[in-house]
């Protein structure tokens, strides 16, 4: 067996791998039929196409022919640090810290943070970009969370609420 494309090869068995985990793991639901779906229907539906995906991505990675093998390069430290410390962040400032008395800073501040920072995980920045992003992201949001499914979250910061 000789792997043509490494990128494709791994990337294939990492969605083979996490597709059957899923997959696997839905069988301890009720998966029900397709006329009365139960709740382990669509993870195993899921974890199935994903699986299959994973499949044909590492079938075409030993069958088409790059022209560098497509070498997988050293593992990215730094966007990793900075899409987990943006969700940190976010979780953070949207549901505050009560043991260290820090107060929520509610929806719109906690997108914007968590836009910010994720965005510095990337090779280009342009805060313009990012701010457009960030402002279209929370009115997606708060129309979506807030106003359509009414959920119960603070969209302000509470010293600016109450």
């Amino acid at each position: 067996m000789n792997i043509k494309s490494q990128k494709d090869f791994f990337s294939g068995l990492m969605f083979l791998v996490v597709g059957g985990a899923f997959a696997w793991g839905a069988t301890s639901y009720s998966v029900g039929t397709g006329a009365r779906m139960g709740p382990g229907y669509f993870p195993l539906l899921l974890g199935v196409l994903l699986a299959i995906l994973g499949g044909i991505t590492m079938f075409y990675s030993l069958v088409i022919e790059t022209p560098d093998g497509d070498k997988v390069g050293g593992f990215a430290w730094r966007p990793i640090g900075y899409i987990l410390g943006a969700n940190l962040v976010f979780g953070i400032m949207l549901g505050g810290l009560p043991s260290i008395k820090l107060p929520s800073m509610g929806l719109i501040a906690a997108i914007y943070a968590l836009t910010l920072i994720a965005s510095k995980a990337g090779t280009e920045f342009k805060l313009r970009d990012v701010l457009l992003l960030a402002t279209i992201l929370a009115v997606g949001s708060y129309l979506a969370f807030i106003v359509l499914l009414k959920l119960q979250m603070p969209v302000w910061p509470t010293f600016i609420a109450g």
